[in-house]
């Protein structure tokens, strides 16, 4: 009797360990909260044998409930709308104030750090099995794992902001300084990301293009300023300086971790479809997707708003050019893409909300 006990015992301690293990390797692989938070959720309930699990994350800075993240066994849900997120329950809501909860169905452990970050459910069907003490042994292990990692977390989307922040500075800074690289028109990434969604691009691919249409022309800072504010055309030798800019802007970023593989997207987005393009002369599917996109949406965009040396273009002028100029200067797929999303009605009005 007694060396069965001692079996359980370290049959318990095995799957704590186990569990704790399984998080530890989840936390070296997620880059963010809210990935973190799903892929906890389904942890928790093969862990567990719970027929549901969620996190709860609170912003530290406005002490408010952010997200929420879901799994019942079968998909997966995060919840980050305002409106959604004042339905929780009181049970809820004191486990976010800190109490814990040890019910026959239900368990609930604030996640606490110095302050509380949040709170931690799984749930069992009512005339399903009861948890147990060990069940609630294994939550506490998870969650003290958890905790570690989204501070850790936390302190790096904070410091993420913080460059993005400055780099943005800089690149608002070059806007501000004259014509020749004009700033971008607010709804720029909703067609950027309109076109990547179309061509199947994945989420990580679709964030590298978010943080490239802001940085693109971040090097542009070290052009004169005389270049930056010519409103004629740009001497040869001027085009030439010009053209060190997505080298400049890489360098500038380089140094941020996180930007990585942002790089390509930045520094290849002047190459062209047939090679001709700048800084390497790279070719077709050479030249990452993201930057094909993002070559295709500054033409547009260029086009539509005009040059005070050249005249601006309709839509449908506009259309006509990017097909023209398929297969030497654009990807015939993104082209295509292009016009087939400009025949709908919510992309149409991105397109025309770019003002002459």
């Amino acid at each position: 009797m007694r060396h069965k006990r001692l079996f359980n015992h370290n049959d318990r301690y095995r799957k704590i360990l186990s569990a704790v293990h399984m998080v530890y390797r989840l936390v070296n692989s997620t880059y963010n909260v809210s990935e973190l938070s799903l892929r906890l959720t389904r942890l928790l309930c093969q862990f567990i044998q719970a027929h549901s699990s969620s996190v709860f994350i609170l912003d530290q800075a406005k002490n408010r409930l952010k997200l929420i993240a879901i799994f019942n066994n079968e998909i997966n849900i995060l919840i980050d709308k305002k409106k959604e997120l004042l339905k929780i329950s009181s049970k809820e809501k004191d486990v976010l104030a800190g109490k814990s909860i040890f019910a026959r169905h239900l368990i609930g452990l604030p996640l606490v750090a110095d302050d509380i970050l949040g709170a931690i459910f799984v749930q069992r069907k009512i005339h399903g099995p009861s948890f147990k003490e060990r069940d609630c042994e294994m939550l506490s292990a998870m969650a003290e794992q958890a905790v570690t990692a989204i501070k850790n977390l936390q302190l790096y989307e904070e410091q993420q902001n913080i460059i993005l922040e400055s780099i943005k500075f800089i690149g608002q800074f070059v806007e501000k300084q004259g014509n020749v690289l004009s700033s971008h028109t607010p709804v720029y990434f909703k067609i950027v990301k309109s076109l990547a969604e179309k061509l199947s691009m994945s989420q990580q691919g679709i964030n590298c293009l978010q943080y490239a249409s802001l940085l693109h022309d971040a090097g542009a800072v070290d052009v004169p300023y005389e270049i930056l504010s010519k409103s004629s055309r740009l001497t040869p030798n001027e085009f030439k300086i010009i053209r060190t800019h997505p080298k400049k802007s890489v360098e500038l970023i380089k140094p941020v971790a996180f930007l990585k593989p942002v790089l390509p997207i930045i520094l290849y987005h002047h190459e062209k479809y047939d090679g001709t393009g700048y800084p390497s002369g790279l070719k077709k599917e050479q030249i990452p997707l993201g930057a094909r996109i993002m070559a295709v949406v500054d033409a547009f965009e260029a086009m539509i708003e005009g040059r005070p040396y050249k005249r601006s273009l309709s839509i449908r002028e506009t259309i006509q050019e990017l097909k023209r100029n398929s297969g030497t200067q654009f990807d015939p797929r993104v082209v295509e893409a292009f016009c087939d999303l400009a025949k709908q009605k919510k992309f149409r009005k991105y397109l025309s909300s770019i003002h002459h």
